[in-house]
């Protein structure tokens, strides 16, 4: 399917219906995420144990990996056996060795085999390719950021929001998982990306939000692999107390809202960081993952951050809508408003480009 986005948004059209629907147009999907750096979650994961494992985007890649930690210092591996190919950690734990549950193998906590089992007379073995495979880890202050097919740095992806916001100490926000949790939208996955990336639904869809905001003052902006929306508040006692020398100092910035291409969202209140990662799982079944990091417990429940659970309902519920009508054959483009869709249409030009 050809995309065809205009780069002037004056005379553009947006993507086409069934990119949001089709099965087919799903499935070619994988190569972009494969490609693309995935937020994992933070270093505290391994202040108890020095293994924990996942799966890389659950749905769409499937990679199982294991975040382990050694001396300091955190690797993030794959965590398929190098003999047979099964799962090998299938538990957070605190060990020496990482043991294969099906035949024995055995390997050092940072990944090298160990030991296996009945393998006498066996040439040229073990070697590199008997220990776990390394997966391409970055980690900016304590957020962990991993990528499967490593085609870019994350600087590629997070360079505006560490412009921005490099002198929150993030690494002291606490992770609360009570107010963590995941959504589950009967909609595209880039169908609640278009939703994120313009504030021109909150009069509408957010009232609540709606008064905490100067909507006529609403800022985005795209810049390379990334979207940066700015709320400005209403209220000057739930802004950002931002310092001296920073590009946006004086002003009444209530929330940063940075969209990292394909599939991230960070989200900066005074109160802290809440992080959205939306995960595919078909073309018209979508996961958020949302995680909430608090800094200042007393702004919590103030101004444009303050009932972020209604926020994510409303956006479910409307863009679990759009879904069922963007299926009619009566639609299949739309246009974009040069003042409040600049998001959407920089969003369209990244998946044209890349895909």
């Amino acid at each position: 399917m050809k995309i065809d986005i205009d780069k002037d948004i004056r005379k553009a059209k947006t993507i086409p219906s069934r990119f949001y629907h089709s099965p087919k147009i799903y499935k070619k999907l994988r190569n972009l995420f494969d490609k693309s750096w995935q937020f994992i979650d933070d270093t505290s994961l391994l202040d108890k144990n020095n293994a924990h494992p996942g799966i890389l985007l659950d749905g769409i890649l499937n990679e199982p990996y294991v975040l382990t930690k050694k001396d300091g210092n955190i690797k993030c591996l794959s965590n398929v056996c190098t003999h047979r190919g099964n799962v090998v950690c299938n538990d957070s734990c605190n060990t020496k060795t990482l043991v294969c549950g099906y035949h024995g193998r055995q390997f050092e906590i940072d990944g090298k085999m160990k030991f296996m089992p009945e393998f006498d007379g066996v040439k040229n073995f073990p070697s590199k390719d008997d220990d776990l495979p390394e997966i391409s880890m970055e980690i900016w202050k304590n957020l962990i950021f991993v990528i499967n097919d490593k085609r870019c740095d994350l600087s590629e992806v997070t360079g505006p929001m560490i412009e921005r916001m490099d002198w929150l100490p993030i690494d002291e926000f606490k992770y609360k998982p009570e107010l963590s949790r995941t959504y589950k939208v009967n909609a595209n996955w880039a169908l609640y990306c278009d939703n994120y990336l313009e504030g021109f639904h909150i009069p509408y869809v957010h009232k609540d939000l709606n008064k905490e905001l100067e909507y006529e003052d609403y800022f985005t902006e795209g810049i390379d692999n990334t979207v940066l929306q700015i709320g400005i508040g209403k209220d000057d006692e739930t802004v950002f107390d931002l310092p001296k020398g920073h590009s946006d100092h004086g002003k009444n910035i209530a929330a940063y809202y940075f969209f990292l291409f394909p599939n991230m969202m960070f989200n900066f209140y005074p109160w802290g960081l809440s992080v959205n990662v939306v995960k595919p799982k078909s073309s018209e079944y979508t996961e958020i993952d949302y995680f909430t990091y608090v800094w200042k417990e007393e702004l919590m429940g103030k101004g444009a951050g303050g009932d972020l659970d209604k926020v994510e309902l409303e956006d479910g519920e409307i863009v679990e809508t759009v879904q069922k009508g963007i299926k009619s054959k009566a639609y299949d483009r739309g246009r974009y408003s040069p003042k409040r869709e600049i998001g959407v249409h920089h969003f369209h030009l990244l998946l044209q480009k890349y895909l």
